[in-house]
């Protein structure tokens, strides 16, 4: 399902983040016409005029990244060549073969094109088409924080000092308002540069997070021979930079086709992933639920090892009943992952997601799971 537009905004990351964005912009532009009043000096001005720059870009961006859209693959997509498909993966719920780079979103319940990850402060996914608007967000927010935790630093220690004070003295709530935005701005500068840092040094290597995940098992079904897996679409840093940022942040090409370095072919990647995931099922195994487990997030019942130690990631939990069956395909400690065997097999109402390790016990018959389908 894809989310209208109005749902698109009215959401809890949106809000959140559009809140914090409103919240630094307001308390730095009220501290900066004090401080340093752009009225008064060219300096001022410039100063002024940066962060007001910063901050509608940061705005601007954001918005656009939410409502331009990673990019959707046709409904029902067939390749040109027929024989092309050998080499792709065939998605259910989309009745259509997955393009090269292309991943299917449960939340959006599309194919993504060039799909990057799901990101939960744009309610939206990072793809093909908003990933120049993203990280242009991050880089404005970054950079626009930096400047406002300056502004707001200086006003309060002009304060504080009680010397050069040519404004009137202010509140206990604005002086609150203000140390709080400073966390707020110096927690922006640093938890969203790590994922402009991470965002940027994928850019350059012409990976997304999806694809390197797959980069990473391919080195390590290689490791101890001289096989080595060359990324097909990292062709040099240039190359691969221009294709996502630009001033117009519009990307190059129709996200299907995409340039290949030298021995590599469209569907090299692809290919690749394929094989991993016959690896998957071979790996597979079959779990028979003996106690019942609710879907929590919070599975108080099965003690305090299984809930400190939950699995770091937002994919669902599973509600089952004893005597379910489940395929299993990751494990952690104390965590299992898979897919819940249902009677009727309809694409569109797959129960998957995590569950406690101690809920079930392992069948050691697997001979079914040959038809079972891919994650």
């Amino acid at each position: 399902m894809c989310i209208g537009p109005v749902n698109r905004i009215f959401h809890w990351g949106p809000l959140t983040a559009i809140a914090i964005i409103k919240i630094i912009t307001l308390m730095t532009i009220h501290c900066s016409r004090q401080w340093w009043s752009p009225q008064e000096s060219l300096s001022g001005a410039v100063n002024f005029f940066l962060f007001f720059s910063l901050s509608g870009s940061t705005i601007y961006h954001f918005i656009t990244a939410i409502y331009e859209g990673p990019g959707y693959l046709p409904l029902k997509w067939r390749p040109e060549r027929l024989e092309d498909t050998q080499h792709l993966q065939f998605c259910r719920i989309c009745e259509g073969f997955k393009a090269p780079r292309s991943h299917h979103c449960r939340k959006c319940g599309r194919c993504v094109l060039k799909m990057d990850h799901h990101c939960p402060w744009i309610n939206n996914c990072v793809g093909h088409q908003n990933h120049g608007h993203f990280a242009a967000f991050l880089a404005s927010a970054v950079g626009g924080c930096c400047v406002s935790t300056v502004i707001l630093i200086c006003w309060l220690m002009t304060v504080l000092s009680r010397r050069n004070i040519n404004f009137p003295p202010p509140s206990v709530f604005t002086l609150v308002i203000v140390v709080f935005t400073i966390g707020l701005s110096i927690g922006v500068v640093l938890a969203v540069g790590m994922l402009l840092y991470f965002q940027l040094s994928a850019i350059v290597r012409n990976t997304t997070g999806i694809e390197d995940w797959i980069l990473e098992k391919a080195r390590y079904r290689r490791m101890g021979t001289r096989d080595v897996f060359l990324h097909p679409y990292s062709i040099r840093w240039g190359v691969n930079v221009r294709q996502v940022i630009k001033w117009s942040c519009e990307p190059d090409g129709d996200g299907i086709l995409w340039p290949v370095r030298e021995g590599c072919d469209q569907y090299t990647l692809t290919r690749e992933q394929g094989h991993q995931k016959q690896e998957k099922r071979r790996r597979a195994r079959r779990y028979r639920v003996i106690s019942r487990v609710s879907g929590s997030w919070v599975p108080i019942t099965f003690g305090w090892r299984v809930l400190c130690h939950p699995p770091c990631t937002d994919e669902p939990r599973m509600k089952l009943r004893p005597e379910d069956i489940v395929i299993v395909t990751r494990w952690r400690r104390h965590w299992l992952f898979g897919e819940k065997i249902q009677e009727i097999d309809d694409p569109k109402v797959r129960v998957k997601g995590w569950f406690p390790r101690t809920s079930a016990i392992e069948v050691v018959d697997n001979e079914d799971y040959d038809s079972f389908k891919d994650e």
